[in-house]
């Protein structure tokens, strides 16, 4: 894929005004909030020029794109990580000790917290600047660079393996799978987990700025639940559990402030591109109204057969 990504900021805006209508129109708002919602539309069409013109990317390779995602990757502040990291760690308590693949393992978050239980660990990613930052963190681990879709491991070698919000990279996820339970022994276990989409499969791709100040993009799929039974279960796959987390709190205070960590959202920037994060700020009701309910990410636990 190749295809030039085109993100404008009002388009963004006018995205989330219409999945809150859309809301409304199904009963869960009333009148008052569509007249609201209707007149600030207008508003936003009447600053459009004030937003800023919408940019153009074209894609990148993850391991261009997290290269400089890696010095900053575990700054606190991540709701993804903060709400999908506990559910997984309590996954890994109720699993046997053994040899453990964290498979695009990126800074090792996981991989750490997986030593300290007792695993022999290995880690793999193609990022050389994320395996860098993971060396650091878990100077056990055996670490390489290496795809998730061929991995330099022997069949039937791993207990436990662990692949967390790096399949949303991955366009055929039947691949990715077959090769994670390639490395897996029989009754050894896959934690997947990933992000999920701003409604149903829909979410913006990740825009980045290169050094040399063109942009990129680096491409998602966000899958619907039933996406990963049909890719799990014919490769031998028994699910032992699966979790859809939701934010315990509405995404926006009325100021502004973003209530998951009391931040107020950073400065837009016309001609920069759209952060989706400094944008919420011009529609905060529908804002709310559109992330109402949507779960933020999913976590399956498998079991391969024995």
């Amino acid at each position: 894929m190749n295809r030039v990504l085109y993100q404008h900021p009002l388009a963004y805006l006018l995205g989330l005004e219409g999945l809150a209508l859309l809301r409304a129109f199904s009963g869960v708002y009333g009148r008052d909030f569509t007249i609201d919602r209707f007149q600030e539309i207008r508003a936003l069409l009447d600053c459009a020029d004030e937003l800023g013109d919408g940019v153009e990317a074209r894609p990148i390779t993850t391991r261009e794109g997290y290269a400089r995602w890696a010095a900053f990757y575990d700054e606190p502040g991540n709701e993804l990580i903060d709400i999908e990291q506990p559910i997984v760690r309590e996954i890994f308590d109720g699993v046997p000790v053994g040899v453990a693949l964290d498979a695009a393992c990126g800074t090792g978050r996981h991989a750490a917290y997986l030593a300290s239980l007792g695993h022999t660990v290995i880690g793999a990613d193609t990022s050389p600047e994320m395996l860098a930052v993971a060396r650091e963190k878990v100077p056990a681990a055996e670490l390489l660079e290496a795809d998730l879709h061929d991995l330099p491991l022997a069949d039937d070698s791993v207990d436990l393996v662990v692949c967390a919000i790096a399949l949303t990279h991955v366009p055929d996820l039947g691949r990715a799978l077959a090769e994670l339970v390639r490395v897996l022994r029989p009754s050894g276990h896959l934690v997947l987990s990933d992000s999920r989409g701003l409604i149903g499969d829909l979410s913006p791709p990740m825009v980045r700025i290169r050094p040399d100040r063109t942009l990129g993009y680096m491409q998602t799929w966000h899958r619907l639940a039933s996406d990963y039974l049909a890719a799990a279960l014919p490769l031998g796959l028994q699910v032992r559990r699966c979790v859809e987390p939701k934010r315990p709190t509405p995404l926006l205070a009325n100021d502004g402030t973003y209530l998951y960590d009391g931040e107020p959202p950073p400065q837009h920037i016309p001609g920069n591109p759209p952060d989706i994060w400094a944008l919420h700020q011009f529609c905060i009701a529908a804002t709310n109204a559109a992330f109402h309910g949507n779960p933020v990410a999913i976590i399956w636990h498998f079991q391969l057969s024995p």
